[in-house]
């Protein structure tokens, strides 16, 4: 960026700051200058300066521009190949695990569910693996947006277009062009309000202590900064158990592949584990 953009660039940052409260220094800087020129377009505005002008004034384009900024896109066993891994090598590791251990429930964490379809996807998953039977399992799923929909559980039949049929038919109930998630497996997912990249809190309020068995938390970390992602990371390893398992996007392998006490076991999926050695 030249001198004049970073001007402007930090007077956008300083905007949001003082006049509506919101911390937006955290964002990768390419992101935010992407992010800032779609805004342009929308407005008609030919500069980033004006723009930061229009933003102190105008309560309701900041708003419209914090949204541009999170990431809500969401879909139903969203990358294939990841959930086929989960589905077929993770997954039942965690179930004889817990059989033989008899060391209680399967607990994972969604980090930034957007509108329900991860969560919902692991808990078919989850629930195919363990037969409904022992052991249990518990998702806790956590989002700064509203989260309505994710604990609705509705959804169109577009949306629904990645199920499997014997899954839509087995764990969806529906009503014209709504399908919606069965009683059975609302019980087992929690939704609650929370922000990864906050450093108050090791895991989702609801989860008491954290020791989750699973964390997903895919295409967020390439969103921001090298330090916000390394205190988003930082959170994900604390959270986890020994031996436990972190999911991440696929654009975001090599950034997690630099953490010590993380392990890839499935390339080319971004899977990783957990040291099983708690200070490796």
């Amino acid at each position: 960026m030249s001198n004049k953009d970073s001007s402007a660039a930090e007077a956008i940052i300083r905007v949001m700051a003082e006049a509506h409260g919101v911390d937006i220094s955290r964002y990768d800087e390419e992101f935010l200058r992407k992010a800032t020129l779609k805004r342009l377009a929308v407005c008609g505005i030919e500069s980033a300066a004006a723009y930061a002008g229009h933003l102190a004034a105008n309560r309701g384009e900041a708003e419209a521009f914090f949204r541009s900024l999170r990431n809500t896109h969401s879909d139903f066993f969203r990358n294939p190949l990841t959930f086929a891994v989960l589905e077929q090598l993770i997954l039942p590791a965690l179930v004889e695990e817990k059989k033989n251990s008899g060391a209680g429930e399967i607990r994972v964490w969604s980090a930034d569910c957007a509108a329900g379809q991860e969560p919902w996807s692991l808990a078919i998953l989850l629930e195919e693996a363990t037969g409904g039977r022992d052991p249990s399992y518990r998702i806790f799923a956590t989002d700064l947006d509203d989260l309505a929909q994710a604990r609705a559980g509705g959804y169109s039949t577009e949306a629904v277009g990645n199920i499997r049929a014997r899954h839509l038919n087995k764990y969806f109930s529906r009503q014209g062009d709504l399908f919606s998630i069965v009683p059975r497996l609302r019980a087992m997912v929690d939704f609650s309000a929370g922000d990864l990249r906050e450093g108050s809190s090791a895991s989702p309020v609801p989860s008491i202590y954290g020791g989750f068995d699973l964390i997903l938390c895919c295409n967020l970390l390439f969103y921001y900064r090298p330090d916000m992602q390394q205190l988003i990371l930082d959170k994900v390893c604390r959270a986890l158990v020994p031996g436990g398992y972190f999911v991440t996007g696929e654009a975001e392998r090599a950034i997690v592949s630099d953490q010590k006490s993380l392990r890839v076991v499935a390339r080319p999926a971004p899977v990783f584990q957990k040291s099983p050695f708690p200070n490796r």
